[in-house]
């Protein structure tokens, strides 16, 4: 494991953040019906959708119903390594547009290693057990090669190369530490789907405990949640 600076696992973990990434995801749509077309974005969008939902479902099933597999210590898709493992290869795959096969190709390796960098730092920091976060790469990372091997051979007909770079690049400086609630809007969800008063809790699942302890009304867990939103986004 390489030895950084707590700081800077932090730094690598914010490029995966839903608060940077969807913006990009969308930025990256934007530029797609600007410059080639509105099925190529649509491609994009639903690929990228299917990928969150399934995210989302397996988030959902632990917390508000306990299911995972406690031999991987696994309970639920990292939406960290997924969203960044999906979006950077394709926003390089958009910035290179024109160049060689083999830029692009190199292009979309270096949005594939941003993506497992950021995976592990979710497993450094605590953040996601391995399978977690591998399941996320691969989730990710098949969503982002779909997409590029369909419509590698695309032509930008209107919009210029460096102008989506600049933007793309902007748009991640300027969104690096915005923090989106993500895990607690998951947790909420979940509650109100199962009808249980508290969701379940890694430590207790991994040892078989029963989630039955006495509770806060879920007003108040949900408060007490807040803090862990972007620990386990």
């Amino acid at each position: 494991m390489p030895d950084l600076p707590l700081h800077l696992w932090y730094s690598i973990t914010n490029l995966g953040g839903a608060g940077l990434t969807l913006p990009l995801a969308l930025a990256i749509a934007l530029w797609l019906v600007a410059g080639y077309s509105w099925r190529m974005a649509a491609s994009w969008v639903m690929l990228l959708g299917v990928a969150i939902g399934l995210v989302t479902l397996t988030k959902l099933a632990f917390l508000g119903w306990g299911m995972g597999v406690r031999e991987l210590d696994f309970t639920g898709i990292s939406g960290h390594a997924m969203l960044s493992t999906a979006v950077y290869p394709v926003a390089f795959f958009l910035m290179l547009q024109g160049a060689p096969s083999i830029v692009r190709i190199t292009g979309v390796a270096t949005g594939l290693a941003v993506g497992l960098a950021v995976a592990l730092s979710r497993v450094v920091l605590d953040a996601h057990s391995p399978s977690e976060a591998v399941t996320g790469c691969i989730v990710g990372a098949l969503t982002a090669i779909v997409f590029a091997r369909y419509w590698w051979q695309a032509q930008a007909q209107r919009i210029s190369a460096a102008v989506v770079a600049l933007s793309l690049a902007a748009l991640t400086v300027a969104l690096h530490n915005v923090h989106v609630p993500t895990h607690r809007w998951v947790t909420n969800l979940a509650l109100t789907v199962s009808g249980h008063d508290r969701p379940y809790v890694r430590a207790k699942w991994k040892a078989g405990r029963p989630n039955r302890a006495p509770v806060a009304p879920v007003s108040q867990t949900r408060n007490v949640l807040a803090p862990l939103a972007q620990r386990h986004a």
